[in-house]
């Protein structure tokens, strides 16, 4: 029996976990208990992951070959080997590049990649393809979330930790149940509450009576859609009844005077007849968040994936930045992740509105420091299609090549009926996937055989900004390969096949044209950064 250390892939709590194989087939998985984001402990899961890599599971739904379907709307897949698989989608992406321009060309990828799988996809889509036409699944559920950070702390960088809830005087839990989207870290709180009975106020603001409402000291059952008038009205009363930090609004803030007219008209008894709640509740609410010694916030989709997602995450954190609650212990807006590595993709710049390292592609500044980093030219200024607008622009005709990764927005996308639209209209579809029969699968041209959990290696960064290490137990069943790896070959075989002044070739400072490395032949490529 084997050992081996990784990280759960199921939420971004980003559980430690110990894998248990024979070295060719995973047989049980346990909590770490050395690592710090769950001690051991793993929710129900969790502890059956080894169930998703079961003998039935490799045999009913792996893809283990590259396939390729040879007339569109026919089920009938042929299969290829990788060579000619990844010169194919090489080929097509150039052609497409080379008769419509870099953005005739889409990647659609997702949080459960690694923060190297990331990396990749986001190298080829701007170094070398040249566009900023990358987004990923994490757009529906974290961009909301992203804005709001960069809107009031001017960077992307939740500056929370989990230990801060072993601290807090108060917790404030909006739009989130995290006794059930993350158990792991509701047991922490469960274990700071019983830790400090008198010492502790928790709130928690959802429509809805759940197990973590159950906990409350304080439960505001506000109307759905309410959030705003609800932060707003209990600013106003931090206003009226002096909970501010004066010292600290003066010296880390600017714009207090707009944001304190903003919320004038909300005063606690508006707002609360707006919330369906009453104002007792919510300047109760208002004391305990002003006046703790520390506040921290946790929120999430509740949040998030609303119309006015964006307004609700700066409400809620300029609410922070009035009372002074952020920046020491205890204390702050932090915004729990959905999915394992949805940060480790916000921090690698795999979103069309990001940049590595929380830069800004708007920002000719962010993007020449990249260039520099990549040892290209330049990067493309155009402003990138969401994931929304990628699948919109494909309906229109406009995106003639779309590549997916280790997601499946044939199903799990808004607006069904456009996506399904949108794939049958884009002339060529690659998937990236380890499961054959997902709702995507049935309108792709090629599909690549991608590795899953406990066959790979890498990264991913979890709610806190941890970083946790994803090592393989076994190794990947049939032809399947890791992403990046999967990615760097497509990039070679691109620039195996340019000449100088191929206009398939984004322009580098390399002696090759496309800024890649190919020591080998194309089949066992070696992908090397050209920095």
């Amino acid at each position: 029996m084997q050992e081996t250390r990784s990280t759960c892939p199921y939420c971004g709590v980003g559980c430690g976990v110990i894998i248990e194989s024979d070295g060719a087939q995973i047989t049980g998985v346990r909590g770490d208990p050395e690592h710090p984001a769950n001690f051991g402990r793993l929710c129900s899961k969790g502890a059956t992951l080894h169930l998703t890599a079961s003998p039935a599971v490799l045999q009913s739904q792996r893809l283990l070959q590259p396939l390729l379907r040879l007339d569109r709307g026919a089920a009938a897949l042929q299969p290829l080997d990788w060579d000619s698989a990844s010169q194919q989608v090489a080929d097509k992406l150039a052609a497409a590049r080379a008769e419509h321009g870099p953005d005739a060309i889409g990647f659609y990828i997702s949080g459960q990649l690694l923060t190297e799988d990331y990396h990749a996809f986001n190298k080829l889509a701007r170094a070398l393809v040249g566009t900023n036409n990358i987004d990923s699944n994490s757009r529906l559920c974290m961009s909301s979330a992203v804005s709001g950070y960069k809107q009031t702390l001017g960077s992307d960088a939740p500056p929370c930790s989990y230990e801060d809830i072993d601290q807090a005087g108060c917790l404030f839990i909006a739009g989130a149940n995290p006794a059930w989207a993350h158990p792991i870290l509701f047991r922490r709180i469960e274990a700071a509450r019983q830790a400090r009975p008198q010492g502790q106020k928790v709130i928690v603001v959802d429509p809805r009576r759940t197990e973590s409402a159950e906990l409350a000291d304080l439960h505001l059952q506000i109307l759905p859609g309410t959030d705003i008038a609800l932060f707003n009205g209990m600013l106003h009363a931090c206003v009226w009844e002096g909970w501010l930090d004066a010292d600290f609004i003066a010296e880390h803030t600017e714009g207090f005077a707009e944001l304190k007219a903003l919320v004038r008209a909300s005063t606690p008894s508006q707002a609360a007849k707006t919330c369906g709640i009453r104002e007792e509740d919510l300047l109760t609410a208002a004391r305990w968040f002003a006046r703790s010694p520390s506040t921290l916030s946790l929120y999430c989709m509740g949040l998030n994936q609303s119309s006015r997602g964006t307004a609700k995450n700066t409400a809620l954190i300029n609410l922070h930045l009035a009372t002074g609650q952020i920046g020491r212990a205890g204390a702050g807006p932090f915004s729990l992740t959905g999915q394992p590595n949805a940060m480790g993709g916000r921090e690698a710049g795999g979103m069309a509105t990001l940049l590595p390292g929380h830069r800004d592609p708007g920002s000719a500044e962010d993007r020449a420091e990249i260039a520099r980093l990549w040892g290209v030219e330049a990067l493309p200024a155009t402003p990138g299609k969401t994931a929304v607008e990628l699948f919109e622009a494909a309906a229109r005709g406009e995106i003639k090549a779309l590549w997916i990764a280790c997601t499946n927005p044939a199903q799990s996308m808004p607006d069904q009926a456009l996506v399904h639209a949108a794939l049958a209209a884009c002339e060529f579809v690659v998937l990236q996937e380890a499961f054959a029969g997902t709702a995507t699968a049935a309108f792709a041209d090629l599909l690549l055989p991608a590795a899953t959990w406990g066959e790979k290696e890498g990264t991913v960064t979890n709610s806190e900004r941890r970083i946790s290490r994803v090592r393989a137990a076994v190794p990947a069943p049939g032809q399947a390969r890791a992403d990046w790896a999967i990615v760097g070959d497509i990039a070679a075989g691109w620039s195996c096949s340019c000449a100088p002044a191929s206009p398939r070739c984004f322009p580098s400072r390399r002696p090759n044209s496309c800024g890649w490395s190919t020591a080998r032949p194309r089949a066992a490529a070696t992908w090397t950064s050209p920095a």
